[in-house]
């Protein structure tokens, strides 16, 4: 039995409204055209990324003539890059997208052309490629199908209705490590472009029109978010770089405050007393005539002498006695280094929770025991870890934890005291392996879902300026 069943024919003006569901554009009038044979859709700020095997392209535009200050970010694979005469007989080089076009219930494929129509009254102009053998034409008079509103742009349901679309995505990384290769497999299996830029080769040029970031002799492209991965050993200048990034405009998962602040352990425990979050008691002083009292501040040995500086439990020292507490001191004090003095928390028992906080949530979490005789938990001094239930106070202050210094992807290092969960650092590049190992999370994956989240391209507003006089 054959299905007789005709399609049923749609009645096309010469303009009609269309959605593009594919870009997020919801309410479009366009102008029809059986002259053209490809339709163009008014695009500005066109800007190529992604592979050669798998170019993309994204561009914005103005879906409502005369309010250039609503502005739609969007992008699409290229299929085609072609020749395209104009009414007036002019060529242009045009990109070609493939996107799906909505009209009257009905939607269907079409290839469409991006170029600048600013001058043109009709933002979209619809060819006779887009449209279908059933599609009649009447050229006197328009609006045969629904007609939309523009009235949609305005609504809370335009930034959850929007597809999302690929980013372009930098991390700052100089090592090509774990952590590194999961963000750039994650974010291209999502179908996002992601780029390693190695901090240190990247220089800033500073001016208050046009700042920018330049790499290897060029001028880096305008990325949707940059993540972070700066090693201590550069923070001053990966955090100058994270600030040239957000001076531009770009979303950074991690700011460049955030990240300063957490990587100065006496600032960063200050900021957390300050927001009464529980931590081992500490004492910090620079005068050698104070060891004593310092001591006495923190209570009785054992006690944890800590380098400013330290990374990976390098610099961390445990002294068992009073006597053992006042030479490691001298001996930190004659070598000119900056250290704090902490309560050694017993009950812990060379243990510690590591929270992964992601955009305000704790995401997973795991328990990290030390090697045989180490005080210390680090996974990089031989360190064990395997996941763990945490409690709700564990997940809360880890949450204010991270919200202390704004990250949006913290590794909060906790210990299980007598009193409650006491903070012993917020990690503003916490290591992936570790936790995705031990708890077969996809962390990588959860922190792409809140990139997307906060660059999804819900249409912009921008600020109209006074003309002067």
């Amino acid at each position: 039995m054959t299905d007789d069943t005709q399609p049923e024919i749609l009645q096309f003006g010469w303009e009609e409204w269309i959605s593009l569901p594919d870009l997020g554009v919801p309410a479009l009038r366009a102008k029809v055209d059986t002259g053209a044979r490809t339709s163009a859709l008014h695009a500005f700020d066109i800007e190529t990324f992604g592979s050669a095997k798998h170019p993309k392209v994204r561009f914005t535009l103005h879906p409502i003539p005369g309010r250039d200050d609503l502005v739609i970010p969007c992008s699409a694979p290229i299929v085609d890059r072609r020749e395209v005469a104009s009414s007036n007989g002019e060529k242009e080089l045009r990109y070609v997208i493939e996107s799906t076009l909505s009209v009257g219930g009905q939607s269907w494929p079409i290839e469409i052309t991006l170029t600048n129509r600013s001058s043109m009254a009709s933002r979209m102009l619809l060819g006779r490629q887009a449209l279908k053998d059933h599609i009649s034409i009447q050229a006197t008079d328009r609006f045969f199908q629904p007609e939309l509103s523009y009235d949609v742009y305005h609504t809370s349901k335009m930034r959850t209705a929007q597809p999302n679309r690929a980013l372009r995505i930098a991390v700052l990384s100089r090592e090509d490590n774990y952590s590194t290769r999961r963000l750039v497999e994650e974010g291209e299996k999502r179908g996002h472009t992601v780029e390693v830029i190695n901090t240190t080769r990247c220089y800033m040029a500073i001016n208050p029109m046009t700042p920018e970031v330049h790499y290897d002799g060029k001028r880096l492209p305008r990325y949707d978010a940059v993540i972070p991965r700066i090693g201590a050993s550069i923070t001053p200048y990966g955090t100058a770089i994270v600030r040239q990034f957000e001076t531009i405009g770009t979303y950074c998962v991690n700011p460049s405050a955030g990240i300063t602040a957490s990587r100065d352990k006496l600032y960063a425990h200050q900021l957390m007393s300050r927001a009464k979050i529980g931590m081992p008691n500490t004492a910090f002083a620079a005068s050698p005539m104070d060891t004593a009292n310092l001591i006495g501040l923190v209570g009785t040995a054992p006690l944890i002498v800590k380098l400013l500086e330290s990374t990976q439990g390098k610099g961390v020292v445990l002294a068992e006695t009073k006597k053992a507490a006042e030479s490691v001191i001298d001996a930190f004090r004659g070598l000119k280094a900056n250290f704090l003095v902490q309560d050694f928390v017993k009950e812990a028992a060379g243990e510690d929770i590591r929270c992964l906080v992601v955009g305000g949530k704790v995401v997973a979490s795991m328990k990290r025991t030390g090697a045989e005789g180490d005080f210390r938990s680090n996974l990089h001094r031989g360190g064990s870890a395997k996941s763990v239930r945490i409690t709700k106070a564990e997940r809360e202050t880890a949450i204010k934890a991270a919200r202390v210094f704004g990250l949006n992807l913290a590794g909060v290092d906790l210990l299980r005291a007598e009193a409650g969960p006491k903070v012993l650092e917020v990690n503003s590049s916490p290591g992936l392996e570790g936790i995705e190992n031990s708890t077969g999370k996809n962390i990588a994956g959860l922190l792409y879902e809140q990139i997307e989240a906060q660059v999804r391209p819900a249409p912009i507003r921008r600020r109209k300026t006074k003309s002067a006089g």
